[in-house]
């Protein structure tokens, strides 16, 4: 997997050049082989409901020690061998050394099992991407100051359509968004409640500085 703020380990964990976290950057992925390498070109392949729910009884404590959350699991084709994604986050983002780790359990844990069965699979172990969509409520708390595109549901407030806005505070109920002023116009409040939207997910800031540069 190739570009900026990509790393793939094939047989061995990774290390951090500089120990800084990827939120907001292109998601990372340290990848182990079984025989464990890495193959691209894939399509998701739907897994059963008995695998999924097993993997994630077996994983999510593995990921929670980590003071991570289990975002995703995903069964895909690489070649002719089966890729697992396993999607993780936190509120501080993830570390690669404690992604690097996480990787490694894993895998040991995934060769103690017969969860995957006796055909080859790739592991993989990543953050969200940038763009990731939004869809619990923790996921718009990391999204705080970030400009994000809605698609609001018909029965909302003010019906179906999209919008592009910047979330200002989060509570249980919904968010404060800043709406960004076109042609001059100054930027407008907007309130809206979980229940209107129907998807919603992070729009990428090329220019947009990190949080922690923000603050010095």
């Amino acid at each position: 997997m190739a570009g900026q703020g990509v790393i793939t380990v094939p047989g061995a964990p990774g290390r951090s050049a500089d120990g800084n976290t990827l939120r907001d950057r292109i998601p990372f992925d340290l990848t182990h082989d079984g025989n464990h390498n890495s193959t691209r070109g894939r399509g998701v392949t739907r897994m059963s409901t008995t695998q999924s729910d097993r993997l994630r009884g077996l994983l999510e404590p593995l990921v929670a020690a980590k003071g991570l959350d289990l975002e995703e699991i995903e069964m895909s084709k690489a070649g002719k061998r089966r890729m697992l994604r396993i999607i993780v986050d936190s509120d501080e983002g993830v570390e690669l050394d404690t992604c690097a780790e996480l990787s490694r359990e894993i895998s040991d844990k995934l060769d103690e099992s017969d969860v995957m069965g006796e055909d080859e699979y790739v592991l993989e172990v990543s953050s969200p991407g940038a763009d990731r969509p939004l869809t619990e409520h923790r996921h718009y708390v990391r999204a705080l100051g970030r400009l994000v595109k809605f698609q609001l549901a018909a029965e909302g407030e003010k019906g179906a359509g999209e919008l592009v806005a910047r979330i200002l505070d989060v509570d249980d109920e919904g968010m404060d968004l800043e709406v960004p002023g076109v042609k001059g116009r100054k930027a407008t409040a907007r309130r809206i409640a979980f229940t209107d939207i129907a998807k919603a997910r992070v729009e990428i800031e090329f220019n947009r500085k990190d949080k922690k540069e923000e603050e010095a």
